[in-house]
């Protein structure tokens, strides 16, 4: 096993997948849910995330090739996706708790593309490409930064009990905002990518 491309790897995928900036985001998508239930969520997405995130590693560029589809246009997706979610918070529509809602937010948006991204399947797929004889190395990697990216955002629910409710308004209302501006840069840098190379 090639130690520094296991760190490589683990820097990269726990940096993009942002477990610090993903928590309150998380803390907002399980509103109304029992600890239990987001301890629930946490575990499924971060599963998920890291099956995806392999597979990627590992046929990513296959299946991509196969059905003819960019890595500029899984970015553009990526951000239409995180955009609406956006909308939804700055328009209060995430007040109403989701599980009364009957979505299941641990595939999406928070497996992905919050935790698995546009961007870091992009970057597993050239780390793989990268080290063609350190395949075991890089999927080591990936698989540490999610189990430290998984503790990180299963402590998120700790915080909602200091905050309280109103605390809550406002972080919802600033996360809808930076999530906006996060969906459209990644959209934006998907269109460049299409149009402008």
């Amino acid at each position: 096993m090639n130690l520094s491309i296991l760190v490589k790897t683990f820097v990269a995928v726990f940096v993009l997948a942002d477990a610090l900036g993903n928590a309150p985001i998380f803390l907002v998508l399980t509103k109304g849910m029992e600890p239990e239930q987001r301890n629930n969520v946490v575990d499924r997405a971060s599963i998920v995330a890291t099956f995806v995130l392999l597979a990627f590693a590992f046929s990513g560029q296959v299946v991509l090739d196969y059905l003819h589809i960019s890595m500029g246009s899984l970015r553009v997706a990526g951000g239409l996706l995180l955009l609406l979610i956006a909308l939804q918070m700055l328009q209060g529509e995430l007040d109403t708790p989701i599980i009364e809602q009957g979505r299941d937010v641990a595939i999406t948006p928070l497996a992905l593309p919050l935790l698995a991204g546009p961007g870091t399947l992009t970057t597993v797929m050239l780390l793989m490409s990268e080290s063609p004889d350190a395949h075991l190395s890089v999927a080591g990697g990936i698989v540490a930064a999610m189990v430290v990216t998984w503790f990180i955002v299963r402590q998120a629910s700790r915080v909602d009990h200091l905050i309280g409710a109103e605390g809550a308004v406002i972080v919802t209302q600033l996360l809808g905002f930076l999530l906006a501006a996060l969906a459209v840069e990644i959209g934006s840098a998907g269109i460049r990518e299409l149009f402008l190379t």
